[in-house]
């Protein structure tokens, strides 16, 4: 698979929805992770990230103007000991849960499908990264209906081991805008990133489409040490 610039990517697309990027730098000293939401409606709209432990929830910004939120308020990242979760929704409960009960992270995820929300059936994306002993590597899974199809999940699971340094995955909810929505097709994208945070964070947020996007969250995690730097920026302030 060839590399592409996630800055590029990013730029060509006004609305690929939500997204995780999973990687490690350039020097091979970090983990990353980053996560970013977008929306088209007001309650979509009305959101902000903040820290909630060692993890980050979604927050109203506004709460006076939330008017649904039950696929809008979740906890997109949870830290379960040397893991770290990431995903697009509620289904981070359900790894963290599955996982603190030794299940797989693909068996945690069997009890869930995509998001309720026809005609879009917007796909679950997920990530676990594990970090043990100086070694690390992540996982990727996307639910999605069949072609729209929504007595049908399909179901994916990209394992990377040993990731190569400088290369990251992309994956998001949503190929570009439509109605409805087509969802994620194909295998995680492989992109370039940075070896600096502030760097990284500010390319996918000045990269993302000025009026759709809302949140982002970016964590390095230090691969022999386990510590970590976050990053988070919100439009709404």
């Amino acid at each position: 698979m060839k590399k592409i610039s996630l800055s590029d990517d990013l730029k060509s697309n006004s609305y690929p929805g939500r997204g995780i990027v999973i990687g490690k730098t350039p020097d091979g000293s970090k983990a990353v992770a980053a996560y970013f939401i977008m929306g088209r409606s007001e309650n979509s709209r009305n959101r902000i990230f903040v820290e909630d432990g060692e993890g980050i929830r979604t927050q109203a910004f506004d709460p006076s103007k939330l008017t649904d939120p039950s696929l809008i308020i979740y906890a997109p990242v949870r830290v379960l000991g040397n893991k770290t979760i990431v995903t697009n929704g509620d289904q981070t409960d359900t790894i963290y849960e599955g996982m603190d009960k030794q299940l797989t992270f693909e068996q945690s995820l069997r009890s869930r499908e995509f998001e309720p929300d026809g005609p879009n059936y917007t796909p679950r994306i997920s990530g676990i990264m594990h970090l043990e002993g100086g070694k690390y590597n992540y996982a990727m899974s996307i639910l999605k209906s069949n072609h729209g199809d929504p007595s049908s999940c399909n179901r994916y699971t990209f394992a990377y081991e040993n990731p190569t340094a400088g290369e990251a995955h992309f994956i998001h909810t949503y190929m570009h805008d439509g109605n409805p929505l087509p969802s994620f097709e194909g295998e995680p994208k492989l992109v370039d990133l940075s070896d600096d945070i502030d760097e990284f964070a500010n390319m996918i947020w000045e990269s993302l489409n000025e009026e759709n996007k809302v949140s982002l969250f970016v964590r390095y995690i230090d691969i022999a040490a386990g510590t970590y730097e976050t990053r988070i920026i919100n439009k709404n302030k």
